[in-house]
């Protein structure tokens, strides 16, 4: 007889988030996938100037990549910004592959390296050094700061030391800094608005990599119109929000069959969430938002119209998806998407937790870095990275998520977008955990 087939945990909560409630496109082989004539295939339709570079980058880049098949897909499609770092798990070694026999100059190869303790020249030369090797490459296009947790690193002159030396050797051609957020935002001036506008002031900087997208947007644009002024490239990441109310939901109802016996406060931690997820339930059937491609199409739209960004960044993992992104260039936020984004900023914001805010991190009485795990999540559900994530949250030094159990959700009241805080972190904590 046969037997219906249920998807783990792991895969339920994928789905939940890239098929239900997410922004993203459903997996499986597409058309780029498939031998046949150039021209059944979408292209990319529009290259921009990357600030000072000069060099013209496809308005839609490739972030995270799985698979060098996908990537040199991308590649033949006309996308020729790739975003990759020494600390992303075999990425170097794909973009590799990806790049055998290609034009090197044609393509724009950016990877980043984070300020450790090590802060010497010799320190950073050599970890340049063998990024370069595992990319197989004479030279990387930009060579990026990555995610600097304070403004003052961006002065480290060991790494501004090695970045002349390779630039004289031919080996870094630009230097850029990328930023969505510090680790703790126990300073509210550490935000990623001033790191960037720090980074932009001191002139050595020629691109930045930045989150920006239609829900986060109020202080990003500020840096965008300074990049625009002074002429830095600007690839942007985290352009389609997702949001997390079905995988929340599956837990409230995992414990609920269950009947497992819980905290009263996690339970009207959850409970606030659940008021939450069903109103937005209600007016994602009221306006007819049940297609989440619809909603990522419309996101991305409204990033290429910005006239400041080079490129937008995209998180591809199946050639199908590649196809439905490619399609996207060169295209522009009409009314009919206006309407859209407009009406899912009204009905679901309030289940997005905003990449680079933390507001709601000073209020908490035990220094949980909220943002910084909800970022380890979006790579579990969203980016196929679940070991790194579950290894990135296993290594969060202080307090985590578990926590929260007994709290009585000081964050929720620093949040100025009336997010569930509280029961975002929970399930979080159990997902990252496998609990």
């Amino acid at each position: 007889m046969n037997k219906t087939w249920r998807p783990g945990r792991r895969e339920f909560f994928r789905q939940a988030v890239l098929g239900v409630a997410g922004i993203g496109v459903a997996g499986g082989p597409g058309r780029l996938a498939a031998a046949g004539p150039a021209e059944a295939s979408p292209r990319i339709r529009e290259y921009r100037v990357l600030g000072r570079t000069g060099f013209k980058v496809s308005d839609l880049g490739c972030g995270s990549i799985m698979d060098d098949g996908v990537l040199r897909a991308a590649f033949n499609a006309g996308m020729n910004y790739v975003d990759t770092a020494e600390q992303y798990p075999g990425h170097h070694g794909i973009v590799a592959k990806a790049i055998r026999g290609l034009d090197r100059r044609s393509i724009f190869i950016t990877t980043k390296l984070e300020v450790l303790e090590d802060k010497s020249k010799q320190g950073f030369l050599k970890r340049a050094r063998k990024a370069l090797a595992e990319l197989r490459t004479e030279y990387v296009d930009c060579l990026m700061m990555h995610m600097p947790e304070r403004a003052e690193l961006l002065k480290t002159e060991g790494f501004h030391a090695a970045m002349a030396q390779l630039k004289a050797e031919g080996r870094v051609r630009f230097v850029g800094v990328s930023n969505h957020g510090t680790f703790w935002f126990r300073d509210p001036e550490e935000t990623m608005e001033k790191i960037l506008t720090v980074a932009a002031e001191d002139g050595r900087f020629d691109v930045f990599l930045m989150a920006h997208n239609f829900l986060r947007r109020d202080r990003s644009e500020a840096v965008l119109e300074l990049c625009g002024r002074r002429r830095i490239g600007i690839a942007l990441m985290k352009t389609t929000p997702i949001a997390i109310y079905e995988t929340m939901k599956s837990r409230i109802e995992e414990l609920e069959t269950k009947k497992q016996a819980v905290d009263p406060l996690y339970a009207e931690g959850l409970r606030r969430y659940k008021e939450k997820f069903e109103a937005a339930r209600e007016f994602i059937a009221a306006y007819d938002l049940r297609d989440p491609d619809e909603i990522r199409d419309a996101a991305l739209r409204f990033v290429l119209g910005n006239p400041h960004v080079g490129t937008a960044c995209c998180l591809v993992k199946t050639y199908r998806e590649l196809e439905a992104v490619v399609r996207l260039s060169g295209s522009r936020l009409d009314a009919a998407g206006r309407a859209r984004l407009a009406t899912y900023r009204q009905g679901c914001g309030g289940l997005y937790c905003r990449h680079a805010c933390g507001l709601c991190e000073p209020a908490c009485p035990h220094g949980v870095p909220v943002n910084t795990i909800m970022r380890y999540q979006q790579y579990f559900l969203s980016q196929g990275r679940e070991k790194e994530a579950m290894a990135l949250y296993a290594g969060i030094p202080g307090a985590r998520a578990d926590v929260c159990r007994s709290c009585r959700g000081a964050c929720e009241t620093g949040c100025p977008h009336g997010l569930p805080v509280q029961g975002m972190l929970i399930v979080a904590h159990d997902l990252l955990t496998h609990a």
